[in-house]
């Protein structure tokens, strides 16, 4: 008799093992040790969750923090493997930027922030980040901006009007190019 768990049938998710930190609870008997895991979860195609999770055991805190990500998903709006338009993003004392970037570019990201992109199955794009580097602040800065996105057709439905979306340059140049 063959046994299949509901796992297998699930979507692969992309799960990344950012940072763990030792953390020490100080009580009146002394002190704790424990540790801090923060983990990244991704499907690749457009949805995203982050997770810190404390546990006194490293594998323990891992698993829990993976477990709180997968609940945690947020769906993102990826058009043509990049954003649709630039924004900024903050948390505490970071401030990520992100810029939609033309096919073939690639991530231009450091650390956290190019883990969470890749993750979300973002191809093209430019992030900075300014002000603190604490790779969990940044990464929920990313996060933050990427949910600021919007979505064309809900645009265009709350300003009743049908947007024109500029052409790439190397498109307008085909098109200069053909008329001649």
């Amino acid at each position: 008799m063959s046994y299949s768990s509901a796992d297998d049938s699930q979507d692969q998710l992309f799960e990344k093992l950012i940072k763990v930190n030792r953390v020490t609870k100080v009580n009146k008997g002394g002190k704790k040790l424990g540790f801090r895991a923060f983990v990244i979860v991704g499907d690749q195609k457009g949805s995203v969750g982050l997770a810190t999770s404390k546990s006194k055991e490293v594998p323990m805190a891992i698993k829990r923090s993976i477990e709180k990500a997968k609940k945690n998903m947020h769906q993102i709006n990826v058009v043509d493997g990049t954003i649709p338009h630039l924004i900024i993003g903050e948390f505490k004392a970071s401030k990520v930027i992100l810029r939609p970037a033309p096919e073939g570019t690639g991530v231009i990201a450091g650390g956290s922030i190019r883990i969470l992109l890749e993750s979300l199955g973002i191809e093209n794009v430019v992030a900075k980040s300014i002000g603190s580097n604490n790779s969990l602040n940044m990464a929920k800065a990313a996060l933050n901006g990427l949910l600021k996105l919007k979505n064309e057709t809900e645009v265009e439905q709350r300003r009743g009007v049908k947007l024109h979306i500029r052409k790439s340059t190397q498109e307008e140049d085909s098109d200069d190019n053909d008329r001649d």
